[in-house]
Formats: C-alpha cells, sequence, structure tokens
C-alpha cells in the first residue's frame, strides 16, 4: 500500500526541469540588469520567467484538468490562447517601468527584457528547451556583450538642460543655441517655461553632441553666466 502511495506521487521531473531553467535564465538576465541599476532586477525577472513557464505548462497540461462540472461539453485545448495572454499581460508589466523625465524616457531597454524574458518562460514551459537556451544567450549577449561594444563605437550623445533666467536677464534662442555651440553641442529642442509671478524664465533644452560630451566645461561656462538664477544638466542614460 505504502509503495503504490508512493508511485503515484513520484516527482513529475518533466514538469520541475522546464521550472528550474526559467528560474536560471531569468536570473541570469536580472543580474546584468541589476548590477546596472535597472529597477526591473534580479527578483522581477526570475518571477516573470517563471510565471510564464508555469502558465504554460498548466496549459499544456490541460489534458489532465477536471471538466467534471461541464458534462457532455467538447472542450477545446488551446494552449497558444495562454502563449498570448502572457505576452499581452507582460506589456502592463513593462508600461511600469518606463517613465519620462523633462524630454526622456527611461526604462526601454528593462521593458525590453521583461518582455523577452517572458518569452522565454513560455519556450521553457511548452518544452522547447533548445529554442528557449538560444534565446537565453542572445539576450544576455545583447544586454552584456553588446553593452562593451556600444561604449566604443562613436555615436551622439543627449543631454537634458534646464536654465533658470531672472526677469529680464533671458537671452534669446540663438543667443543658447551659440552658447552650446561654442561647446561643440547642439540644441535641437527647446522650450520655455515663465513663473507665474514672472521673475523666472526657463529654457527646457534638449541637447545633442559627439561623446564623450564634456560636461564640465559647460557647467563652468554656465557658472560664469549673468542673470543665471539656477541650471541642471543631466545627461541621460542608455
Amino acid at each position: 500500500m505504502i509503495r503504490l502511495f508512493a508511485e503515484r506521487h513520484l516527482i513529475d521531473w518533466d514538469l520541475v526541469w522546464p521550472v528550474l531553467a526559467a528560474m536560471t535564465a531569468g536570473g541570469l538576465i536580472g543580474v546584468e540588469r541589476t548590477y546596472h541599476g535597472h529597477p526591473a532586477g534580479f527578483r522581477t525577472h526570475i518571477l516573470v520567467c517563471v510565471t510564464s513557464c508555469l502558465l504554460m505548462l498548466a496549459a499544456m497540461q490541460q489534458a489532465n484538468w477536471s471538466f467534471d462540472w461541464l458534462p457532455a461539453q467538447r472542450v477545446v485545448i488551446d494552449p497558444t490562447r495562454m502563449a498570448h495572454g502572457l505576452l499581452t499581460g507582460i506589456g502592463f508589466l513593462c508600461a511600469g517601468v518606463i517613465f519620462r523625465e523633462g524630454f526622456s524616457v527611461h526604462g526601454l531597454t528593462t521593458a525590453a527584457s521583461l518582455w523577452v524574458t517572458s518569452a522565454i518562460g513560455v519556450l521553457f514551459g511548452v518544452g522547447m528547451l533548445e529554442l528557449a537556451l538560444i534565446g537565453s544567450g542572445a539576450t544576455l549577449a545583447v544586454l552584456a556583450v553588446l553593452r562593451l561594444l556600444d561604449a566604443k563605437l562613436p555615436h551622439v550623445g543627449v543631454m537634458d538642460v534646464l536654465l533658470r533666467w531672472r526677469n529680464g536677464a533671458a537671452p534669446t534662442e540663438g543667443a543658447v543655441r551659440e552658447l552650446l555651440r561654442a561647446r561643440g553641442l547642439k540644441a535641437v529642442r527647446i522650450g520655455h517655461v515663465i513663473s507665474p509671478d514672472g521673475q523666472i524664465h526657463e529654457h527646457v533644452l534638449k541637447v545633442k553632441g559627439p561623446m564623450p560630451i564634456n560636461v564640465d566645461a559647460l557647467v563652468a561656462d554656465l557658472q560664469r553666466r549673468d542673470g543665471l538664477a539656477g541650471f541642471s544638466v543631466l545627461p541621460r542614460d542608455e
């Protein structure tokens, strides 16, 4: 009797290994995100990958579900519906890590990593081990290896610059552009904000220039400007 009970309750390793593999893949991707200080990191990526894997495993095992409450009914099993629901639902989580600050939009790469992590979990759940491993390796290569390559490629840097001028001291847009041009920078967008009492005029700028941008020299120039009540220079993160 005891032996029969044990045989009926043996662990189904065909269900265990996909979950363990999903935890490993999600953890490796999450480590890279955590190391670089992004909002969705180690545990978040593990949970996304494992959740996708568990739900797909459940969808693949629908033949074992009990439908006794549907007598004489024909039940159509379609695991792809679960995959569609997962990849749609993960969009809400991805939207939570994307935020706008000034002209900058942050979190796009982290959102994309969550999306691909969910897809990897789906692949583990349906038993496509080889494709899941290829996807995990490709994702880690893009996030970690290509980051090093990207740092060595010539590219244009972007900064958000805020200039707060005292009443009557705000220069024209042309003068602001000339100030930046002297440092090899270009203002691609200029916004104007005036305080309700009219005492402060703000220039909100999106600035581009070849990397590396000499931020210290620009800050030194701004500190010497008469009429400038305050300023901020925020280089955009990748």
